[in-house]
């Protein structure tokens, strides 16, 4: 069984990765770390964890953790994963991992340096309603790909909460304007080129509260929103000359709905509905994360794949600032 460390007791670990990562079929929650000791042991003890520790550093010591996942705010996930790689631990960490593509190089050559496995916790790429609409694209279905289109938002001012915390790489792109991205990458396999954007940002929080783009990808163009301050959504619609792909509930399903993908036929005389009901997309990703540690071949989701995906969104904060095209 691979054996976890959570480092921090972050709310997306307590709510969403701990139970899945203690239900799957190849893994098991050995150690929690906090520097509250005794947030550390009521969380453990909330999910039967034997390990908790006083400090990042003491779980990062400890023999009995294979791998980490990392919860905590943005602006430490370049850090902490270097620090547990050169532990030894292969690293499982949430996105975005870092605020600039660059830095990402650092986090590569100490992956390199101790031969352990670091991925971005992009869960969506192992949810199967994404490999579908990977297939249906590369099979023909919808034709020449000419547009995609995604929205995700979700209302949140709390002052107190992170995502608006700029310091700790809050803001709507780095939360939640990566997976329109990142998806339709996945989707479609190609790169961005060039893109346009408009970015606002809060005048209190110093965090982008909105941002609509235009991105130029050779053989299609991707247009998306993304805002923390407006009602909540989500969607992606892959449009190409033969018929379209719309995705519902395409990145957090359950919570913005039914996870569900809809071909629908140029001459609106056929559409087909698949339905993915009770996956466990954070489970899927951590038994996938843990078969690859074992030498399977299973597809994760690489630093290389990261370094292309904060080089969109980064692209983005650029192009904003002229309002022209920006290269990628």
């Amino acid at each position: 069984m691979f054996r976890w460390g959570i480092l921090s007791t972050a709310k997306i670990g307590r709510d969403h990765v701990i139970p899945h990562f203690q239900d799957s079929e190849n893994g098991v929650v050995t150690a929690i770390a906090s520097r509250d000791h005794a947030r550390a042991r009521a969380l453990a003890d909330r999910f039967g964890v034997p390990l908790a520790f006083a400090s990042y550093e003491e779980l990062l010591a400890s023999d009995e953790v294979d791998g980490i996942y990392i919860p905590l705010p943005t602006s430490q996930h370049i850090e902490w994963s270097i620090k547990a790689a050169k532990a030894g631990k292969h690293v499982l960490c949430e996105k975005p991992i870092s605020l600039h593509a660059d830095e990402i190089q650092t986090l590569i050559a100490a992956r390199d340096a101790n031969n352990v496995l670091v991925s971005e916790a992009f869960m969506v790429t192992y949810h199967p309603q994404w490999h579908k609409v990977r297939a249906l694209i590369a099979d023909g279905a919808i034709g020449r790909l000419r547009q995609v289109q995604g929205a995700f938002s979700y209302y949140n001012t709390d002052p107190s909460n992170m995502r608006n915390n700029a310091s700790l790489g809050g803001g709507g792109l780095p939360d939640i304007g990566v997976y329109p991205t990142v998806t339709t990458r996945f989707s479609t396999g190609k790169e961005p080129l060039r893109v346009q954007s408009t970015v606002e940002m809060d005048p209190d929080f110093g965090t982008d509260r909105y941002a609509s783009l235009r991105a130029d990808f050779g053989d299609f163009e991707m247009s998306f929103y993304c805002s923390t301050q407006m009602a909540a959504r989500q969607l992606m619609v892959f449009h190409g000359e033969d018929g379209y792909i719309e995705v519902s509930a395409p990145f957090n399903s359950g919570e913005y709905g039914h996870p569900t993908i809809t071909l629908e036929r140029r001459g609106h005389d056929e559409a087909t509905t698949f339905r993915f009901g009770g996956v466990r997309q954070y489970r899927l990703q951590a038994e996938a994360f843990a078969r690859k540690v074992g030498g399977s071949d299973d597809e994760v989701f690489t630093l290389e794949q990261s370094v292309l995906n904060q080089k969109f969104i980064d692209a983005v904060y650029r192009a904003a600032k002229h309002g022209g095209w920006e290269t990628v």
